[in-house]
């Protein structure tokens, strides 16, 4: 019968708990914004305050918030049926703003503080 040493126990027990800690983790790596991305951010925010979509668009976007890891990867699949229609460039951006966690809580505040800036402007 083996008998365990205490230190190859222990670090083992350790070396499990940092891989369950890794793939468990609920926070990637913070990743900035680049000033391309946070111009199409205010791009999108602008054309969502202009067709006067603020609520519904905010509340899909906040109930959609814990997807936005699938949605970018079915943009990154149905990238060659929507390139008919749309920029690829700007479609390859979205689908990475969309694999940041931060990204939609991001845009849903642009949202909200355009929104809140044209109910101050006077109208048109």
């Amino acid at each position: 019968m083996a008998v365990f040493s205490s230190g190859l126990f222990s670090r083992r027990t350790q070396d499990l708990r940092a891989g369950l800690r890794h793939a468990f983790a609920l926070r990637a790596e913070h990743q900035a914004f680049t000033t391309e991305d946070l111009a199409l951010l205010e791009r999108i925010a602008e054309a969502i305050v202009a067709r006067r979509m603020t609520a519904p668009a905010t509340l899909f976007l906040e109930s959609m918030g814990p997807m936005n890891f699938l949605g970018s990867q079915a943009l990154h699949f149905l990238a060659p049926i929507v390139e008919c229609i749309f920029n690829s460039s700007e479609l390859a951006q979205v689908a990475r703003l969309l694999e940041q966690r931060d990204s939609l809580q991001r845009l849903t505040a642009l949202i909200e503080a355009k929104a809140a800036a044209s109910k101050g402007a006077p109208a048109r």
